[in-house]
Formats: C-alpha cells, sequence, structure tokens
C-alpha cells in the first residue's frame, strides 16, 4: 500500500515535469500579457517616460470620449462581421460542391486551400502588387478592357479601399471554413438522405433538417474562432492599407497599436485592448450559450 502511494507520488511528479513546459509558455504568452495589459490599462504608462502613476480609469474615460474610437470599433464590426458571411458562404459552397464531386476532389481541394496556406505577409504584398494603379495587373486589365476609364488604385481609393480589402480577407479565410465543413458533411450517414426522400421530403427541406442540423456545430466553432481571429486582426489590414486612407480601415488593433506605438501611450493602448477583451468575452458568451442550445436540442 505504501509502495503504491509513492510510486503515485512519483507518478504525479513526473506529470508535472512534463507538463510544465507547455504551463509556462501559456503563461507567459497568454496570462501574463493579459494581466499587464489591464495593469497598465489603470496607469499613465509612457513608453518613453520611466515613471508612471496610477490614474485608474481615466485612461478609459479618454478612450470612450474619443470620437476615433468609435469610429475604429464600428470599422471593426464592419470588417468582421462581413469577412465571416462572406468566408461562411464562400467556404460552404464550396464545400457543398466538392462534397458532390466524385472525382479530382482531393485535387480541387489542395487548390483551394493554397490561400488559407500562405502566410499574411506574402498575401498582403501580392495583393498590393496585383492593386497597384501603376504596374498592378488588374487595374491594367480593366482599363484595357474599357471597364474603367483610369488606373484604380484599390487599396488607396476611399470608394473602393474597404470592400477590397474584406473581398481579400474573405478569399484568404474561405478555405479554412471549406475544409471544416467539407469533413463534416463526410459524416452524415446517406440513409438519412434516402429516409427523407421516402417520406417525401424536398430537397429543401432534407438540406435544412439533415445537412445544416448536423454540422451547425462545427459551423457554431468556427464562427467563434473566426471572430476572434478577425476582429483582432492586424497583420493582413496594416500591411494593406495602414489603416487609411483617411482611417477609413483602422480596427480597434490598429488604433490601439496607433496610440501604443505612434503616441507613445501605452496606458490608453492598454485601455482599448482592455475593452475589446471585454467585447469578445460578451460575444463568445453569446456564441455558446447559441451552441449549448443546439446541443440540448441534438440530444
Amino acid at each position: 500500500m505504501r509502495g503504491d502511494r509513492i510510486a503515485a507520488k512519483k507518478f504525479n511528479i513526473t506529470g508535472m515535469l512534463f507538463i510544465l513546459p507547455a504551463v509556462l509558455i501559456v503563461f507567459l504568452l497568454l496570462i501574463y500579457p493579459i494581466f499587464s495589459s489591464i495593469y497598465f490599462s489603470f496607469t499613465s504608462k509612457h513608453l518613453i517616460k520611466a515613471s508612471y502613476s496610477w490614474v485608474w480609469f481615466d485612461n478609459f474615460k479618454f478612450v470612450l470620449t474619443n470620437p476615433d474610437f468609435y469610429r475604429a470599433f464600428l470599422n471593426s464590426v464592419k470588417w468582421t462581421v462581413l469577412s465571416i458571411a462572406g468566408q461562411l458562404l464562400a467556404g460552404f459552397a464550396t464545400a457543398l460542391a466538392l462534397n458532390k464531386i466524385p472525382r479530382f476532389s482531393g485535387l480541387f481541394r489542395t487548390l483551394l486551400i493554397i490561400p488559407w496556406a500562405f502566410p499574411a505577409i506574402v498575401i498582403a504584398f501580392s495583393w498590393k502588387w496585383i492593386l497597384n494603379d501603376v504596374y498592378g495587373f488588374l487595374p491594367n486589365l480593366l482599363s484595357k478592357l474599357g471597364i474603367t476609364d483610369h488606373n484604380i488604385n484599390f487599396l488607396a481609393d476611399p470608394s473602393f479601399v474597404f470592400w477590397t480589402v474584406v473581398c481579400i480577407n474573405i478569399w484568404f479565410g474561405a478555405p479554412m471554413f471549406m475544409v471544416n465543413i467539407l469533413s463534416a458533411l463526410k459524416t452524415i450517414p446517406s440513409e438519412q438522405y434516402e429516409a427523407a426522400v421516402m417520406d417525401g421530403a424536398t430537397a429543401w427541406q432534407s438540406f435544412w433538417s439533415i445537412t445544416v442540423r448536423h454540422i451547425r456545430g462545427v459551423i457554431g466553432l468556427l464562427l467563434v474562432l473566426r471572430t476572434i481571429w478577425i476582429f483582432n486582426n492586424f497583420d493582413l489590414l496594416y500591411l494593406m492599407t495602414g489603416g487609411g486612407p483617411s482611417d477609413l480601415t483602422t480596427t480597434l488593433p490598429i488604433f490601439a497599436y496607433k496610440a501604443g506605438w505612434g503616441l507613445k501611450q501605452l496606458g490608453v493602448a492598454s485601455a482599448i485592448t482592455v475593452i475589446l477583451l471585454l467585447f469578445l468575452l460578451c460575444i463568445c458568451f453569446l456564441y455558446f450559450r447559441l451552441l449549448n442550445k443546439w446541443e440540448r436540442e441534438d440530444r
């Protein structure tokens, strides 16, 4: 008995040693930045000045009374909602098509996943080259075809820039929806469709009651992940537009970056990130409420 307790104790110590590196990584990369941001949001921390003091909620008052904050927040909401809606529709439609293709589906799947495989910096600079109004392929092509009367710089023209970056983000993120939804479609038993046909169900009824019902859990988890990622997205948007022109593509992460690294006001930037964190936690709470409701219905 005593020997068993000693062996169990040694096993627990060994297990703790194995998970210790992962715990340290999580602490350094996740927990510490969150709590340091919360701490600095209540201070006058400046990147140049060494000393700082407690200002409590002054940073939050400054941010919440700044019209630029609400403009960036609205841009973030539009950027996220439009991107997710486009990625979901494009990924869902592509997954349904690939699920019906009996031959070469693997080849098509590989080709369609290429955008998702590239890093954001490659995507950003590739599109900046394609859309450049001097030597870019697309503006010159549209001019030669007579569709436009001059070369349009899609990433600098106020009339086109926001919709352009949204379309690029849809093209970039749709493969993730496609792969996961296609995997979920493969798990639906074909007998259920056969039984639905025998019961006289229409194609729309079969699609809604069988297809959507089986994969909605996967879609829900994808929506949670993509909402967090897209709302927090910084690299792709900043590399393409820098938040311009005239702050038309300035989202909250870019707004926080400009406050922290542009104006050196780390306390204000931390307050912005804390507000962003609280907003995303509320959104995730609503998402998980919906997912739990779907799970109860499936039971």
